[in-house]
């Protein structure tokens, strides 16, 4: 699994009890969204979205193959997951990551992301959908 073959390049071993989600993740994205880019009939990028508190959606398990990066299948995984999230009626986006992936926290960044707190290692970061006002 491509979320799978992720994690374990960015931590080597993995605990499954970290990662619940992906035991059933239909159930678990139930009330969310979950999309999967494909090439030649291989999945080669994950997103997800879910529901966080009234007007906030939590983009989690974005990932794509490695060979693949840097060829906007992320960028168009995280377009998609954004407009699906002020559909929704989101006026926020969180996300977070591990603070170390700089160049996932580049992506970020590079989309809009400001960054709102650091824990345990992890970077959290929010994308405003509210117009911008002067």
């Amino acid at each position: 699994m491509l979320i799978v073959d992720g994690l374990a390049e960015r931590w080597g071993a993995l605990d499954p009890a970290r990662n619940p989600d992906l035991q059933d993740p239909l159930a678990s994205y139930r009330d969310g969204l979950f999309l999967v880019a494909e090439l030649h009939g291989a999945v080669v990028g994950t997103g997800a979205l879910r529901p966080e508190q009234p007007g906030v959606m939590r983009i989690v398990r974005m990932s794509v193959a490695k060979q693949l990066r840097g060829r906007g299948i992320g960028s168009s995984l995280l377009r998609a997951l954004i407009a699906s999230a002020g559909t929704e009626g989101a006026h926020t986006v969180v996300l977070e990551t591990t603070e170390a992936w700089q160049d996932a926290v580049d992506f970020y960044h590079g989309k809009g992301f400001v960054d709102t707190h650091r824990q345990e290692g992890d970077l959290h970061m929010a994308l405003s959908l509210l117009p911008a006002t002067s």
